[in-house]
C-alpha cells in the first residue's frame, strides 16, 4: 500500500510515533495543539490508515497499554520503558497486518521451484539474511548471501532463469541492490523483496515485494540503525510457511 499522506498528516503520524504513551490521555483538541495541526488533518491521517478516526484509533493505543499492563512484570515499568515496548508491539502487529497471503504463497512457490537461492542485503539487514540463508539450508536448498557490492554486481550477471534471489532491504534504495534487481529484471530472473518502505526504489523491479511497518521514531537518532524486527517478522513466516508447504507434501 502506498503511503498517500499529506506532508502536514505525515508530520502528525510521526509525532503521534514519538508520543504514543501520550495518546490515551489527549483529546483530538489537545492532540491538534500539540502537535500544531488542525483536527481535520488528525481525522484525514487517521482514516488513510485504517481507523474510522481519531477516537478509534485512541482506542486502539488504550488496548495496547491495557495488553502491557496486563503482564504483572510490566505493570511498575516506567513510561519511557513503556514506549519501546508499544513501538516493538505495534512495528509486529501493523507488519502482520500489511501482509498479503497471496504473496506469501507466491514467494513460497517460487522457493519451492529455484534450483538456487542467491541472499543480498548490507548493513543491519544482513543479521536477517543470514538467518534465512541458514534456515533455507537446513531445509535442503542451495543457497548463497553476499552483502558486498563488490560481490553482488558481478554476481548479479551470472545468475540462471531458474535461480531466485531474495533482497533484504529496510528502505529499498541500497544501489548495489538496485542495480542486481535492474540486471535481474533483464535477465528474467525471479525476484523477491522483503523491505518496510513501500515507496522505494527496489519496488520498482521486483517481482514479489512483502512490505512491513517500520515506524519513524528511533531510539538512536544519530545513526542509521533503526529496528529490523519487521524483516524478521516477514522472513520468519516466509520460511515457516515453506517448511509448512514442504512438510504437507512428505
Amino acid at each position: 500500500m502506498k503511503n498517500n499522506l499529506s506532508t502536514s498528516e505525515q508530520y502528525l503520524w510521526d509525532y503521534v510515533d514519538q508520543h504514543r504513551t501520550q495518546i490515551p490521555n489527549l483529546s483530538i483538541v489537545q492532540l491538534g495543539e500539540k502537535a500544531n495541526v488542525s483536527t481535520a488533518t488528525i481525522v484525514r491521517a487517521m482514516k488513510k490508515r485504517g481507523y474510522s478516526g481519531y477516537t478509534n484509533f485512541r482506542q486502539a493505543v488504550i488496548q495496547e497499554n491495557n495488553d502491557i499492563n496486563n503482564f504483572p512484570n510490566f505493570r511498575d515499568m516506567s513510561q519511557k520503558i513503556k514506549e519501546v515496548v508499544l513501538k516493538n508491539q505495534d512495528e509486529v502487529l501493523k507488519t502482520i497486518q500489511k501482509i498479503d497471503v497471496g504473496d506469501i504463497e507466491d514467494a513460497v512457490q517460487k522457493i519451492k521451484v529455484a534450483k538456487k537461492i542467491y541472499i543480498f542485503a548490507q548493513g543491519f539487514s544482513e543479521m536477517t539474511a543470514k538467518e534465512m540463508q541458514i534456515k533455507l539450508q537446513l531445509l535442503n536448498k542451495t543457497a548463497e548471501f553476499h552483502s558486498d557490492p563488490n560481490i553482488i554486481i558481478p554476481i548479479s550477471k551470472r545468475i540462471k532463469p531458474q535461480d531466485l534471489i531474495i533482497y533484504v532491504s529496510l528502505n529499498g534504495e541500497t544501489q548495489s541492490l538496485l542495480q542486481s534487481s535492474q540486471t535481474a529484471l533483464k535477465n528474467n530472473v525471479s525476484t523477491i523483496t522483503i523491505t518496510t518502505n513501500p515507496d522505494g526504489s527496489l519496488m520498482e523491479y521486483s517481482e514479489i515485494s512483502i512490505v512491513g511497518y517500520k515506524q519513524k521514531s528511533s531510539f538512536f537518532p544519530e545513526f542509521e540503525v533503526h529496528s529490523r524486527l519487521p524483516l524478521e517478522v516477514i522472513s520468519r513466516i516466509l520460511l515457516d510457511a515453506y517448511a509448512i508447504r514442504i512438510k504437507d507434501q512428505t
